[in-house]
């Protein structure tokens, strides 16, 4: 049989021989072995060669984190299939976009999505197949359920060859500005990034990892990268605070992945109480910026256990990492936790100016990336791939600036700069001093429009408690903030609007303020 360790499916196939006995996962009380989890998936990827699925044929997967979800996704593997995971808080247009422009053959979905589908079914010329995970008396016709799909199929391996320049996978973006673009990675990268993953994270065979974020975004590569080295994994369909922190003292949890949202939520859950989380080891977060303050405020209540990632959907693995022992409250060299740490193995960082010309350490401009896990372009999108990648760098669209020593700090989202006066403001060195008042428990800030400024900074703030005075934080920013930089207005609210995956979503912040505007900026 031909194989080759650069692909996915031949590195999960021998993992799942080697580790066959152990424990690999749990959904709330059902457990999986690493020799059953490998039937029933190889069960799948029969199933799914019977559907007419080959090599690189685009196979959608629209569930929660279920069982049904882990062997879809190792079965598309199994059968030489492209991927194509649909967050499950996607909207019925985002959805028949993505199908559509993946031009996805099968599609697997659960029972709340049976309407959606249903509904689109005819708008989809190019799905042939949809298999329903659900109760047999709500499947639509036409549609095939999961039990008669995969239950009777062989759970013999069926050994399908695919080259490290196959697809792995389409992952498509939140869609921010704009229809949702297609990242397009190869076997080669993905095989690469669960290997990043590892080293970087110092992953060891005893971890028992606890995710609870959506499984198609960057929880499924810590599953991978958990799985390739043998550990338990505890799988929860969302966050709940309560439920995290009880994992963590009955299961001994010792690999924890989150993002900074879900972290302020155990900080805060934390304060008055005595709860054990010594098992911890390693606090893997990202997707957002964390400030300072509480970061601080994390190393105290769980020590030294903290790693920061930045990365994208497009360099699909860490662009960067700042390590546990940059993560310290002592010492001169406390800026650090303000950065998102150094280049990976796999990665090089560099900063341009709006040329593409690299600039000098201490000056800002654009994040550049060039790593070994960087997708190969944006589906069906030549004229955007070009824009983005260019000699092998991939533009991120993000400034930030590096150190003498290499540490990069992300000041903004170019989209999210805001220009107020003709100067550029980042928002996050705003939330960065805000976040710093005792009476703050979390801040985001935005631009509104202005006939004076063009753009008004503005602050949203969810108190911490009722001693929170609007005017008092407002001299806390002029005394600690260059004058542009105050915020024009703050704003009380009980909470943020979250995107799918956890972050502030600023968008529908600046909706209000924005939609009757003529520009953007």
């Amino acid at each position: 049989m031909d194989f080759s360790i650069q692909t996915v499916n031949d590195l999960l196939n021998n993992l799942f021989v080697n580790h066959a006995d152990r424990t690999a996962v749990h959904f709330h009380s059902q457990s999986l072995t690493y020799r059953e989890l490998h039937n029933q998936a190889n069960r799948v990827a029969h199933g799914l060669i019977r559907c007419g699925v080959k090599n690189n044929t685009r196979v959608a997967l629209l569930l929660s984190n279920t069982p049904e979800y882990l062997v879809s996704e190792l079965g598309i593997f199994f059968a030489g299939g492209t991927k194509v995971p649909l967050n499950n808080m996607l909207r019925e247009n985002d959805i028949l976009y993505i199908l559509n422009d993946s031009d996805s053959e099968v599609l697997i979905v659960e029972e709340q999505f049976f309407p959606i589908i249903k509904n689109i079914q005819l708008e989809l010329p190019n799905l042939k197949t949809i298999i329903g995970v659900g109760s047999k008396e709500k499947l639509p016709d036409q549609f095939i359920s999961w039990e008669s799909f995969q239950e009777k199929e062989s759970e013999a391996l069926l050994g399908i060859s695919t080259k490290p320049t196959d697809l792995s996978l389409i992952l498509y973006t939140g869609g921010t500005t704009g229809k949702p673009k297609g990242v397009v990675h190869t076997h080669q990268g993905t095989v690469l990034t669960f290997l990043s993953i590892i080293l970087e994270t110092n992953m060891r065979e005893d971890e028992k990892i606890l995710l609870t974020t959506p499984l198609p975004h960057a929880a499924g590569l810590y599953l991978y990268a958990g799985l390739v080295k043998g550990a338990q994994i505890y799988i929860e369909s969302k966050f709940d605070t309560e439920n995290v922190l009880q994992h963590i003292e009955k299961n001994k949890i010792t690999f924890l992945s989150a993002v900074p949202t879900t972290l302020y939520r155990l900080f805060d859950f934390m304060e008055d109480k005595e709860i054990d989380v010594s098992s911890i080891r390693t606090i893997q977060y990202g997707t957002a910026p964390i400030t300072a303050a509480r970061l601080r405020q994390g190393l105290e209540m769980f020590g030294q256990v903290f790693l920061q990632i930045y990365g994208l959907t497009e360099t699909q693995s860490a662009a960067t990492w700042m390590k546990k022992y940059d993560h310290r409250i002592d010492g001169e060299d406390t800026k650090i936790l303000q950065s998102c740490g150094k280049s990976t193995i796999m990665s090089r960082i560099k900063i341009v100016d709006e040329n593409g010309l690299e600039v000098s350490r201490g000056v800002e401009g654009e994040i550049t990336v060039k790593a070994l896990t960087n997708m190969i372009g944006y589906h069906k999108l030549p004229e955007k791939t070009a824009e983005t990648l260019k000699d092998g760098w991939l533009h991120t669209g993000d400034v930030g600036v590096m150190d003498e020593k290499g540490y990069l700090y992300l000041l903004d989202r170019k989209k999210d700069m805001i220009i107020s006066g003709g100067m550029n403001v980042y928002s996050s060195e705003v939330e960065n001093v805000i976040q710093k008042h005792p009476d703050v428990r979390q801040v985001a800030v935005i631009g509104v429009p202005d006939k004076d400024w063009g753009e008004a900074v503005t602050a949203f703030i969810i108190p911490k408690n009722n001693q929170l005075n609007v005017e008092n934080v407002m001299q806390y920013c002029k005394t600690n903030l260059s004058k542009y930089k105050v915020p024009k207005s703050i704003q009380i609210v009980e909470e943020f609007p979250l995107t799918n995956y956890g972050k502030v979503d600023k968008k529908v912040l600046r909706e209000p303020y924005w939609e009757f505007a003529d520009r953007r900026i």
